[in-house]
């Protein structure tokens, strides 16, 4: 019984894409602890095929850093490109959640929403961090029109 209330709760979890380093650079050099850098990250859109995003962003190094205590800044960036055909995996939802990952220790994180511009015939996504308390109105925005893909 246990098992089966465990498999439900992850089936009513939201599907969310998981990032794959790309690269970084280093920022800031630390003393102690990892420096301070941005990473490039990619993900592909876990409800369309044949779109992959990839997203810059600051990361905090030093000693509070390298523990994961540190709060990385709100900046990020963010580009998403058609790498194939452009099919839907099940209804799409003007806001849905494609990315979502801890920017603190508790109340601090990035996200990445998805919204269907039908009038243009385009995927817009959009890149911001929200904190419990304060949010911050830093963000960044990319957008694929719904093209056919040439084989």
């Amino acid at each position: 019984m246990i098992k089966g209330i465990f498999a439900a709760a992850l089936l009513a979890l939201p599907m969310l894409a998981g990032a794959e380093e790309i690269g970084q650079v280093s920022t800031v050099f630390k003393f102690v602890g990892p420096n301070d850098r941005i990473v490039v990250e990619a993900f592909d859109d876990p409800k369309v095929e044949g779109v992959t995003c990839y997203l810059s962003r600051a990361k905090t190094g030093g000693v509070k850093g390298g523990l994961g205590l540190a709060e990385d800044r709100a900046e990020a960036s963010i580009a998403c490109r058609q790498v194939g055909p452009i099919r839907f995996k099940g209804e799409l939802k003007d806001g849905d959640e494609v990315f979502k990952e801890r920017t603190s220790l508790v109340f601090k994180t990035m996200q990445v929403v998805r919204f269907l511009d039908k009038k243009r015939n385009t995927l817009v996504y959009l890149v911001y961090s929200d904190r419990l308390i304060e949010g911050s109105p830093q963000n960044a925005v990319t957008a694929i029109p719904i093209l056919p893909w040439a084989q």
